[in-house]
This record gives C-alpha cells, structure tokens and sequence, in this order.
C-alpha cells in the first residue's frame, strides 16, 4: 500500500521546520504536525543569537565549532532580513578566570575556523573607547577584545523556514497532537488528532522532532526503540529596561564563572543565560526566582547604571530547554553537536533529533534527509537548502 506522505515531522520548532524544508527542497511529500505554533517552544526561548560558540573551542568541538561558522554566513547571505552581524565585546578584568593571552588565542583559532575573511577579525578595543562601551565597568578591566557573530529573532527565524517549507510544497498543520505510531513493514501507521478529529495516516519514515517532547513521542511508538538518555536543561533570561546599544556583552558570571550575555533586544536588555536541571512536565516551565537574581548579579557587576535594579523591576522573563545528553559534570561542559538517532542503520524509517542548536539547524536537517533517504522513494528535487532565501513572514500567515 502506498504511503499518504514520504515523512511525517513532529514538532515545528527550528529543527522541525528545517526538516520540513529540506525534505521538500528534495522533492519529498512532508507533513508537519505541531501542538502549538511554529516556533512557539524551545526555539523562541533562545538567546537570540547565530554564532559559531566561541565557548565551545575550550572542549575541543572544533569541527562543531567549524560547521557553525559555515552555518552562521549561509543565514547572513541567505536570511538578511533576519540575520544581522553584530559586535561582540569580551572584557577582561583582573579577577577574570580567562586572561587576556587565552581569549586572543581563542578568537584567534575562531577566525582561522572561519576562514579569516575581513568580518571574522577581532581587535583588542583600545582604552580611549572604553567611554563608549555603554557605561561597562572599567575598575580593574585590563583589556576589552571585539569580535563579530550575529544576531536574529528567533521564532521569526523558524517562521521563515517553514514558510519556505510550505512554499516547496510542505504540508502543516496546527494544533495537531501526534498519539502513535505502529510499524507495519516498510512504514508507520500513525495516529494525531488535529483540531480534535483523530486522524491516521501511512508514512514513509517519520522525524521525532519534539525538542523537549522528545521521549513522549517515543513513548507513543509500538516498536523496538532505543532512546538516548538525556537531561533537560533550564536556560533563563531576564529584561531590562534600557538598552544596551554597543554590541552584544560576552561576561563571566561573578558566581560561578559560567558566561552570560549581555545585549540589545527590540527597545530592551536581554541578560542570558542560566544552566538549571529540570524536572517534570516542559509545559509547566517557567522561570526562577534565583535565575533572576543570578543574572542581576552579572548586569549588577559589569554595569554601574544597573546596579540599582531590584527583582521587582525586571520587565519580563521566559525559559526555555536545551535536550543534553546525561553525563557527569558541568552542563556548560556537554557536547552542544546534536544526535540523531535511528530505528535501524541500513534502513532507517523513525529518526529522533536529540538537542541541536539553533545556529545549525540547516545542516542538521541536510544531515536528517541524508541518512532517511536510503528508506526513501527517488523525487526530483527543488531546491538546495544552501541557496534558498529566508524572508520575514506576516504573524497572521500560520497554515493549517
């Protein structure tokens, strides 16, 4: 029997919408369920940033860092109106865990990493423009580098990807809950409610990309599965009143030495982010009390026109989860490269993306496409996901 679609995503958050468009960029039939809105979880709780993750370079993911900085100048060329290159600022103090010689070093392999064109140099910020660096604390600052990464509105970003999905011939639908899934041969019978009509359908292969939601849609599946054990991790931001109008602050945390950003957000200041485990129901996230305090401990110290700034007068929070694996250690210490897991190597028909991060999403899903292609039938393609342009999408243009 013939399948109704090629694949079936679960989730439309970046990575779910980036499956979707690089599935029908091949020519495949896709559909996309989602519970919510598109981009309406994990992936409009980020830090808002495409960069290549400097911080990564201090465990040794250099290739992960590479692909990064490959990713982060496709969306600028490919997303202009979403991606916009801005300048980072790392200051070094005296009671900094990492001095100056390790940060130039730093940027130094993340220029080469990125290929050591005119938009990747750093500089060291000469002392005569500390005046302009937004009121940032000079008592004991010896040093200040500036390097560049970029800058998007996330949930914007995710739109624009599964606009270009649907535009390729994607099929979404909101407010779908996916239920089960059963293998029958060389397919899935799955079973969703979408706008409270129970619905089934044979599929092709099916793309576990639930974020946070992950193992529940696991849970629905009537197979041999393996799973991956993993962590949820809390990520906080708070926002301020004012703005910071310079660039994008890279800062240690004065508690626990952990880095936190700084930086502009529409006509306010972003603080972000914490590291937090959680436990329980990702529907019921929501900020805490002591994450608020932890960030205004780094705006308090690294900035003297905040520093009488109460929790009271945080002008709104919000959270997200990163999915990582379970392993010893700090979280800032776990691998951010994202896994994929299928249900069988030769001839795989259920692929769950574990974690990811929003600047690589493209190459995940390339990847994703890849591996399910060898359970797929042959479609003439549509497009190359490395050349499609990104637009901006009106609010009020979400499929059903």
């Amino acid at each position: 029997m013939p399948a109704d679609y090629d694949i079936v995503v679960v989730g439309a958050g970046i990575h779910g919408a980036g499956v979707a468009q690089a599935a029908a960029a091949a020519g495949y039939s896709v559909l996309v369920l989602e519970q919510n809105q598109v981009g309406g979880g994990t992936s409009s709780r980020s830090s808002k940033l495409i960069h290549g993750g400097l911080r990564y370079l201090e465990t040794g993911q250099l290739g992960f860092v590479r692909e990064s900085l490959r990713e982060r100048e496709l969306l600028i060329q490919n997303a202009p109106d979403l991606v916009k290159r801005v300048p980072f600022y790392i200051p070094i103090y005296r009671h900094s865990k990492r001095g100056r010689f390790l940060i130039a070093l730093g940027l130094s392999s993340y220029a080469v990493l990125a290929g050591l064109s005119p938009q990747v140099r750093f500089r060291r910020v000469p002392r005569s423009e500390w005046s302009g660096l937004d009121g940032l604390e000079t008592k004991d600052l010896k040093a200040v580098f500036q390097y560049g990464d970029a800058q998007t509105d996330d949930r914007k970003l995710t739109r624009a990807v599964m606009q270009s999905a649907l535009e390729l011939g994607a099929i979404l639908h909101l407010s779908a809950h996916f239920q089960s899934a059963v293998r029958e041969d060389d397919a899935y019978r799955i079973t969703y409610a979408h706008e409270g009509v129970i619905k089934t359908g044979l599929v092709s292969a099916l793309v576990n990309a639930a974020g946070p939601w992950v193992d529940t849609v696991l849970n629905g599946i009537t197979a041999p599965v393996s799973k991956i054990n993993i962590d949820l991790v809390q990520g906080t931001h708070i926002l301020l009143l004012g703005r910071i109008d310079g660039g994008i602050y890279y800062l240690e945390s004065p508690r626990d030495k952990r880095p936190v950003f700084v930086m502009p957000w529409k006509e306010q200041t972003m603080i972000g982010t914490t590291e937090t485990m959680f436990k329980g129901d990702p529907s019921d996230l929501a900020p805490l009390e002591d994450e608020k305090r932890y960030l205004l401990e780094v705006v308090h110290t690294y900035f003297p026109k905040y520093r009488a700034t109460t929790l009271s007068q945080i002008q709104s929070s919000f959270a997200g989860l990163r999915v990582l694996p379970s392993a010893g250690g700090s979280f800032n210490a776990r691998s951010r490269e994202t896994l994929l897991s299928v249900d069988h190597f030769n001839q795989p028909r259920l692929l769950t993306i574990y974690g990811g991060k929003l600047t690589t999403y493209r190459s995940t899903a390339a990847e994703v496409i890849r591996l399910l292609a060898k359970s797929l039938p042959q479609r003439q393609a549509k497009g190359d996901t490395r050349r499609l342009f990104l637009k901006p999408v009106p609010e009020d243009s979400d499929e059903k």
